[in-house]
């Protein structure tokens, strides 16, 4: 078809020239129509590769048609395309690079030129133009490798074919950049480009042509083996011995792949686009026929996950074998043998004849347990990097159940130093997913929302490094009761072994903790682990969210709670690896969402739970023993600094005990000074701040009258100061004075400046000095990353009897404001909110808050429950979705 039909539209626009100044009408409708048959020719299934070059060829004959009519033929002047359309490639969007070579200096050329680029630009090519004489192509190019990558594609469109070879030739490897120099820099560059990305060709919205293993990758192999090697084509490379079959087949594959993404993404988009956002990913998740919802976003995001791995293992060893040719030479010296099977040159470790690998794949496991025992060692060399490559097909079910494999991999595990790194150069050259098959099946597994930062693999070895960061001295400032209780598990293997495991069995449907459970009690017994340690393995794969669930969503205040959780984990041995293997989960999640509210609330648990099983699970904490406590605490602090006991107990008669409950010593011992300062006659709001160290953020404090709005009014304030509220107590004294705590963060999880923190204290106070609650305020909108995911709204009640409260627990959408429409539906409801407890994950809220009537009992009635669940659902509904 379009072999047809875009001759067919150049055929048009000749008819339609002949006059000066060119009709732009006609060149904008030739460009259009093109657009127009390539984007139905990609809809057709035409392959991307014939669409690209074709859009690249009709762009060729644009730009030569709109040359000759502007540039008189006795101009000494070329008109040259480079980068990417040097090549010969244009997707939809992409720039049109273009460069015009002039003789002598372009000045005087300036009345030619300067309506050419106007005429470009009317006629809607995105050109990306520089204008240069010969001499400041060759400064241009010695000066920046920028210029001089593009000069190395550049491709002569029209004018003088003298003026583009003599360009080509002094710019060369011989004259400027010569190819050890220009691979050094390119290394460079490619290393300072993937550490924006984290070094990760995983990141959630990732960047097909500059992440790890995106077509920049495969770009970089192209122009070293240009400029060393003169290659035109990346075929070139096989008969240089760089490339086998195989491995420029899985390039060529990749490359085939990313170029199809990344049509269809112009596209989608409608203009130059390389990342695959959230919103982007769903629409090609249809256009390429894997069907709606989450699972097939994921679906289509591992197989896209999957190549660019394999491009990124592909390009490291290419990339090094180049250094080992181009920059090192001869000078890594004479081998040093570490065993019959290894030995040492230079820095890097070599395999002694890869022939080894088919007569003993134990070999394949050992190099990694030799790089751990020689640290002194920078690598792997490159040939024998391909040669692990080639015969990771040998680390099979016989190699599996080798007594000898798995001591060696037990081993591994109990290095003293080394186990991140080994387990991820394990992961990249494809063995880990070979020893132990399940990680196949994550191996680019990503999870459709906002909560988890990393593939399913790459987030197993986060949290394995952090496991691991908990013994190192330099990494104690991160949780110094890891680093403390780390030294006491006898045996951390055990836990590397959790965190290896404890999301292996996602992706499988079903509860990925006990099928991983499964699993990982399988993995201990074959690898001759006691029954003991098979079962405490196993166990904390199993409970893994169960630590971090108690702490964010339950009241930690209540002992009944703590109580209910030390059961649960029955032992101070078990408490400690399960503390540490949470805290790792968490912080390996997402890096974004990890704050010291998050690590308090943890530390906390730990402790409170540590009591409990010291003092034995038959003597459990009453409420009653833990307000004498902490009332004992408070009391001890203002004494110390000179206030009367009498002051205080009378001050303390009005508050109720879920307040003493809830607040540690040292938050009562400071409200109460704020209290008592007012001696009686609490007439208007008060705020105040503090940075609480114990809860890890800042408490904001109010009191004063009680009435309608206070909690929405504030929450409002604070959500258009940008601040994150992670929890709420809300109470009222027998006076009917309001005493509120917030404990908020910055956005990105930082403790508020002095600035920031007085901004907050005046807005507060200006909202809760309006008696009509002018806390009704439009709320932020929607980010994009929020707006690209869906979650229904489901609100749960429960009665809990004891403290005689409603718990409501809601789990929607968030969104801003989310805390202030729900205080001011419970307002509307006439109801009393107690507590509010914040759990964001990514898009999702699930908040759960505490209730009671007017009259401070719980909602018991049906209907009433009823009546509050239909009203919170519509006061929390976007605009849009509001029936008007």
């Amino acid at each position: 078809m379009i072999e047809e039909r875009l001759p067919a539209l150049l055929s048009h626009l000749d008819a339609q020239l002949g006059t000066f100044p060119p009709p732009h009408k006609a060149f904008r409708e030739a460009l259009k129509g093109a657009a127009e048959v390539l984007g139905q020719a990609f809809h057709d299934g035409v392959d991307v590769v014939q669409l690209v070059h074709a859009r690249a060829g009709f762009v060729d004959e644009i730009l030569q048609r709109a040359w000759h009519a502007h540039i008189p033929g006795d101009e000494q002047a070329a008109l040259v395309a480079v980068g990417g359309y040097g090549r010969g490639e244009l997707h939809p969007a992409s720039d049109v690079d273009v460069l015009i070579l002039t003789a002598d200096e372009p000045d005087g050329m300036a009345s030619h030129l300067e309506p050419l680029v106007m005429f470009l630009w009317d006629i809607g090519l995105e050109i990306g133009h520089s204008v240069r004489s010969l001499a400041q192509c060759v400064s241009e190019a010695r000066q920046d490798l920028s210029v001089t990558t593009n000069l190395m594609e550049a491709r002569l469109l029209a004018g003088e074919e003298r003026l583009f070879q003599e360009m080509a030739g002094l710019t060369g490897p011989s004259q400027v950049w010569p190819s050890s120099e220009f691979f050094v820099a390119k290394r460079s560059e490619q290393q300072l480009r993937h550490q924006k990305a984290n070094d990760s060709s995983q990141d959630l919205e990732p960047n097909i042509k500059n992440n790890p293993g995106g077509l920049r990758d495969i770009q970089m192999i192209g122009w070293v083996a240009k400029r060393h090697f003169g290659a035109t084509r990346l075929s070139d490379l096989k008969r240089h011995g760089f490339l086998t079959e195989s491995e420029y087949r899985s390039l060529k594959e990749a490359e085939h792949l990313l170029w199809k993404i990344r049509f269809a993404l112009h596209l989608v988009a409608g203009r130059r686009e390389d990342r695959l956002l959230f919103e982007h990913q769903r629409a090609l998740t249809r256009l390429f026929g894997y069907g709606e919802g989450n699972a097939a976003v994921e679906a289509f995001m591992q197989n896209y996950y999957r190549v660019t791995i394999e491009l990124q293992r592909l390009g490291e060893m290419l990339l090094q074998l180049f250094e080992e040719a181009i920059v090192q030479g001869n000078l890594l010296g004479e081998p040093k043998p570490l065993n019959r099977r290894y030995q040492k040159r230079g820095d890097y470790l070599e395999v002694i004849n890869p022939g080894i690998y088919a007569r003993s794949p134990l070999a394949l496991l050992e190099i990694f347990l030799l790089m751990q025992q020689h640290p002194e060692l920078k690598g792997v060399r490159a040939t024998t990097i391909r040669a692990v490559r080639a015969h990771r097909h040998l680390v099979d079910d016989r190699l599996r159940n080798d007594i000898r494999a798995r001591s060696l991999f037990m081993e591994i595990l109990r290095q003293p130093a080394g186990i991140t790194r080994e387990l991820r150069r394990m992961h990249r050259y494809g063995i880990l997913a070979r020893y132990i098959p399940a990680f196949r099946n994550i191996t680019g597994l990503m999870q459709f929302d906002l909560f988890h930062a990393y593939t399913v693999d790459e987030h197993i070895l986060m949290v394995v490094r952090n496991l691991r960061r908990f013994n190192l001295a330099e990494y104690a400032q991160e949780c110094g009761l890891c680093h403390e209780l780390v030294h006491q598990v006898p045996k951390r293997e055990l836990l590397y072994l959790a965190g290896l495991f404890h999301d292996i069995a996602k992706g499988r449907g079903g509860d990925h903790s006990g099928l991983g459970s499964q699993d990982a009690r399988a993995f201990c017994q074959e690898h001759a682990l006691s029954c003991y340690d098979a079962e405490l393995v196993a166990w904390l794969v199993e409970q893994h969210l169960m630590m971090s669930s108690t702490a964010q969503r339950k009241d930690i205040d209540d002992p009944e709670v703590i109580n209910r959780f030390a059961g649960q984990v029955g032992t101070p041995e078990r408490l400690r690896y399960l503390y540490l293997l949470t805290v790792a989960d968490m912080r390996g999640t997402n890096p974004g969402l990890w704050n010291s509210w998050k690590g308090a609330l943890l530390s906390t648990l730990y402790q409170r739970t540590l009591q409990v099983l010291q003092r034995g699970l038959d003597r459990p904490e009453d409420a009653n023993t833990r307000i004498q406590a902490v009332q004992d605490g408070a009391r001890r602090l203002l004494l110390e600094e000179g206030f009367s006991e009498e002051d205080v107990n009378l001050c303390w008669i009005n508050l109720s005990t879920e307040y003493f409950l809830q607040t540690p010593p040292d938050a009562i011992a400071w409200q109460t000074k704020l209290l008592m300062a007012q001696k009686g006659r609490i007439d208007g709001p008060h705020v105040h701040l503090r940075e609480d160290k114990q809860r890890g953020c800042s408490e904001l404090f109010t009191f004063g009258p009680d009435r309608d709005g206070l909690f929405a009014g504030t929450t409002a304030v604070l959500d258009q100061l940008g601040i994150d509220i992670l929890g709420a107590r809300i109470d009222k004294s027998t006076e009917g004075v309001s005493i509120n705590s917030y404990f908020i963060l910055e956005a990105d999880g930082s403790q508020l400046t002095p600035v920031r923190q007085r901004e907050a204290c005046e807005l507060v106070s200006r909202v809760l000095e309006d008696p009509i609650g002018r806390g009704r305020t439009r709320s932020r909108p929607l980010s994009r990353r929020l707006r690209a995911f869906t979650c229904p709204t489901e609100i749960t009640f429960e009665q809990n009897t004891t403290q005689k409260l409603t718990e409501m627990v809601l789990s929607t959408q968030d969104r801003p404001g989310l805390l202030s429409l729900v205080g001011w539906a419970l307002a509307d409801q006439g109801l009393r909110l107690h507590s509010a407890r914040v759990v964001t994950e990514g898009a999702f809220a699930r908040d759960r808050f505490t209730l009671t009537d007017l009259s401070d009992g719980p909602i018991l009635s049906p209907e009433k429950l009823a009546e509050l669940k239909h009203a919170l659902s519509d006061a929390i509904k976007p605009p849009s979705e509001k029936v008007m």
